[in-house]
């Protein structure tokens, strides 16, 4: 009984030296075949990049809708003048007034807070001898952090006085403070807007990035909307955009068709007509984001899937004009005792060592194009461990699934005929 393990043990030992030695002739035939295994590795490389770059590109796209709801709010809607679903020619975008924010506070249910904004894009700013140029400034009303869940880093938020009064206060984003003050409190300094003197109330706290390489969101500065009107000269009934908060946000979707009706009231609208307004929520951003990351998927996807069977297809072609190259060494190995499946295990070996590898490439070169396009701004990308992994077990399977016809075709050859075909 006790020489069954003994024996187990030796004939184990047989079989890890047996395989040993096939890795190590697998891996000598991929090095002594250098150009063979370069287009190889490449046409994986290709479609594991493709695949690496969807998964990326999918889980930034989750990651874009999560930062823009938690940004947006699930109890807030966001109202913007003229229809920007329908883009007609010479269709207004200035068609909220001051009239429309004064009835949604009165009139419409659920509502708390309502902030009327406007924008003046390229700004200067300037303290002493410093000064920062391309800074987005936003007109708006009372508790503007509040209304965009922004809290404020220091000083106060700005007030009903300070529009009432078209104060020449502020409220400045972290990059322009950064750049004007370094690493000092701007709260209570007064820095030159475009050449007026504006003082600092209060400091926006950092918020980075907008997903996909948008604009930086802290590159901006906050001012009475009445200020802003006045001190550039801008239409004074009407603006360009309303932050509408609500009690309840589970019933998002009856404030939102109010919110519809009292506006289309409001702007004598009849059955029939589009609206002249859009307004947007946390919900509508999260379907524009799925249409998005639907389409992208499809794309890449078609992509990818082209990618991986080219790469396939080289793969299984060279192998097999690899196989004829090679009978003879296959057939004087079999000649001399090797077996059927220590051939097979070697060429599996060989086609799973070249995808690994261009697995390995394709990841980076996935990666470094997503790095790209991020930066360019056409979407975002987020690395996680499951891509590393996906695509690693996408290139062992392109090895054996594609190198495993190959393989049967050199584990099946004759040895006489294969000596004989070579001696011919």
């Amino acid at each position: 009984m006790d020489s069954e393990p003994a024996l187990a043990y030796p004939a184990c030992m047989h079989s890890l030296r047996l395989f040993n030695r096939v890795v190590n002739m697998a891996l000598e035939a991929v090095w002594a075949a250098k150009l063979r295994s370069l287009f190889v590795i490449l046409g994986v490389a290709f479609g594991i990049s493709s695949l690496t770059l969807i998964v990326t590109s999918v889980d930034g796209a989750n990651r874009m809708a999560h930062e823009m709801v938690e940004m947006f709010g699930p109890d807030a809607a966001f109202v913007l003048g003229g229809n920007i679903k329908k883009r007609a020619v010479g269709m207004r975008r200035l068609t909220l007034s001051w009239e429309d924010a004064r009835r949604i506070r009165q009139s419409l249910p659920g509502a708390y807070l309502v902030v009327p904004m406007r924008g003046k894009s390229d700004l200067t700013v300037k303290h002493r001898n410093r000064n920062f140029s391309g800074v987005q400034g936003v007109g708006a009303t009372a508790n503007y952090a509040d209304s965009w869940n922004w809290p404020l880093a220091e000083g106060r938020d700005l007030t009903d006085e300070d529009v009432r009064r078209a104060a020449k206060v502020c409220l400045l984003g972290s990059q322009p403070a950064r750049e004007l003050f370094g690493e000092e409190s701007p709260v209570g300094k007064v820095i030159f807007v475009n050449n007026i003197p504006v003082q600092v109330v209060g400091l926006l706290s950092h918020r980075g990035m907008a997903s996909g390489g948008g604009r930086d969101l802290d590159n901006r500065l906050i001012m009475p909307l009445s200020t802003l009107t006045v001190r550039f000269n801008l239409d004074r009934k009407y603006f360009r955009a309303l932050r509408v908060k609500f009690l309840q946000p589970e019933y998002m979707k009856a404030h939102t068709e109010n919110l519809r009706s009292l506006l289309r009231d409001a702007h004598n609208l009849r059955p029939g007509e589009d609206d002249d307004f859009t307004i947007l929520t946390a919900d509508e951003v999260l379907k524009f984001v799925a249409m998005f990351k639907g389409g992208l998927l499809a794309f890449l996807g078609i992509t990818a899937g082209i990618a991986v069977l080219v790469g396939g297809f080289v793969l299984v072609n060279l192998f097999t004009l690899s196989v004829s190259e090679r009978s003879e060494e296959i057939g004087l190995k079999k000649a001399m005792g090797a077996r059927s499946s220590a051939v097979l295990v070697q060429f599996l070996v060989e086609s799973v060592v070249l995808t690994l590898t261009g697995g390995v490439l394709g990841l980076f070169l996935g990666l470094g194009l997503g790095q790209l396009l991020t930066g360019l701004g056409i979407l975002t990308i987020q690395f996680s461990w499951k891509v590393f992994f996906l695509s690693l077990l996408s290139a062992l399977a392109i090895g054996v699934i594609f190198g495993l016809k190959p393989a049967r075709q050199a584990a099946g050859l004759d040895p006489i005929q294969a000596l004989r075909g070579n001696e011919e």
